[in-house]
């Protein structure tokens, strides 16, 4: 598989270049737009019917980020095989199904909410994200000879901060409790008390640290494909 990935260079590999780079803008420009939005949800004094529309926007806006962070792993572990770091065939199994089965899973949790097996769908997502979040650090110490990551360290270092961007999506998940109960009252029409509304936006405020490394890990990410990728002649 990995002789495969060499043979092909040229084109094949000018495609996942520039897939690569449109996962990365738009995670972190549809990041952006949810960040922005997020300001109008929380303002009490705009309607709940405005609050609820503004929250369809952010939520559907997000939905990028997502999307590009399940096949972020998939295209950036095709990329190493062109630049020539090996992989084990079951390494290649997990790199090309990742993104399919966890797109698969984000796409099902937005547009299927309330279905019969949203909770299970909803666990396996989970599932996948704290996998990622342990598994990667562990394939990293474990593949450091066999995959040459010792002559790749960027590569390395791009994985595990990767594994961080996850970590702190779930942090995300753990804080914005508060945020969505009181958006979901705004759906429903309801006009959310004072406390209410003060739970929200400091719900909204734990929420944004975990944002800002989010925003700063993913520039990190890009900053140090493009300084050690310049140099790759590649055949």
């Amino acid at each position: 598989m990995d002789s495969l990935f060499q043979l092909q260079g040229g084109t094949g590999h000018q495609i996942m270049v520039i897939i690569h780079v449109l996962l990365f803008v738009y995670w972190l420009g549809g990041d952006l737009g949810v960040f922005y939005a997020s300001k109008f949800v929380v303002k009490p004094d705009i309607s709940p019917e405005s609050r609820a529309i503004s929250a369809k926007i952010m939520l559907d806006l997000d939905q990028i980020p997502r999307i590009c962070m399940t096949l972020m792993l998939t295209v950036g572990g095709i990329l190493t095989a062109f630049i020539g770091v090996p992989h084990e065939w079951y390494q290649w199994i997990g790199i090309l199904s990742l993104g399919p089965v966890w797109l698969f899973c984000v796409m099902y949790l937005h547009f299927r909410h309330g279905s019969k097996v949203y909770p299970l769908v909803a666990k396996f997502d989970m599932l996948i994200r704290y996998a990622v979040v342990i598994g990667i650090p562990i394939s990293v110490w474990l593949h450091w000879d066999s995959n040459d990551l010792n002559e790749y360290r960027w590569v390395a270092a791009k994985l595990i901060i990767f594994a961080f961007l996850v970590f702190c999506g779930i942090m995300v998940r753990g804080k914005i409790g508060p945020f969505f109960s009181v958006l979901m009252k705004c759906r429903a029409g309801e006009v959310p008390t004072d406390e209410e509304n003060a739970a929200q936006r400091k719900s909204l405020s734990q929420v944004r640290v975990w944002v800002f490394m989010i925003w700063a890990g993913v520039f990190l990410e890009g900053f140090i494909g493009i300084v050690n990728r310049s140099g790759i002649v590649y055949s």
